[in-house]
């Protein structure tokens, strides 16, 4: 029988199921229950939205979503959106999905953290990012019920979950620190990382080899 969380199918194909050990062995407690979480949001707000969304890419695009923070694959000096993309997109082709499809997910995964863009994309590039802002930053927590939210939790519990994902966002990134320019990363490394000054877009361009 197929596992349902607030009546949300949780995809069970062979697939599917890599993932879910991929992820859950890679990642540990905190990022695996945050990534089924986001794949859970996304879900009921796709729903709500009346969306046609593919689940079990966006179920593979969510879990993988935040790999690049890991330590497995947080050693590229790009940005950790762009290792968890890869990750995610090489998985899919591996298992023989489309280019197209794998593409898809690739985009879900590099632009998580850019906002409103996603909302101009496909429907799972969308609901990765919607699912991101729900569990994470709390944007569209009404878009849910009260009833939808406690079963997603009871599944998969957030313990201390900001404290938590605040200091597993800084240990992902402090060593790269110029791939945070320019996205809400910058504002982690501020808080959290000593030591850490912003680039600064306007001093970039003054600063630039152009005369004017």
């Amino acid at each position: 029988m197929t596992p349902r969380i607030a009546d949300i199918e949780i995809p069970d194909s062979a697939l599917a199921r890599e993932a879910t050990e991929l992820v859950r062995d890679t990642a540990g407690p905190l990022l695996y229950d945050h990534s089924r979480r986001v794949y859970l949001f996304g879900s009921l707000r796709g729903r709500r939205r009346g969306l046609d969304f593919d689940p079990e890419l966006l179920y593979v695009a969510a879990l993988f979503h935040d790999l690049g923070l890991t330590q497995k694959y947080a050693t590229s000096g790009q940005r950790f959106e762009i290792d968890g993309a890869d990750a995610a997109r090489d998985f899919l082709l591996r298992h023989g999905l489309e280019p197209e499809r794998a593409q898809t997910a690739w985009t879900a995964i590099a632009l998580h953290t850019t906002p409103e863009i996603p909302y101009h994309m496909e429907p799972e590039v969308a609901l990765v990012t919607a699912g991101v802002e729900v569990d994470v930053l709390g944007l569209g927590f009404d878009e849910t019920t009260r009833e939808q939210r406690d079963a997603v939790v009871a599944a998969h519990p957030r313990p201390d979950f900001k404290r938590r994902i605040l200091a597993a966002f800084t240990e992902g990134i402090a060593h790269r620190p110029d791939t945070a320019f320019g996205n809400v990363k910058a504002d982690v490394l501020a808080h959290f990382s000593p030591g850490y000054v912003r680039t600064d877009f306007v001093t970039v361009i003054e600063n630039s080899e152009w005369s004017e």
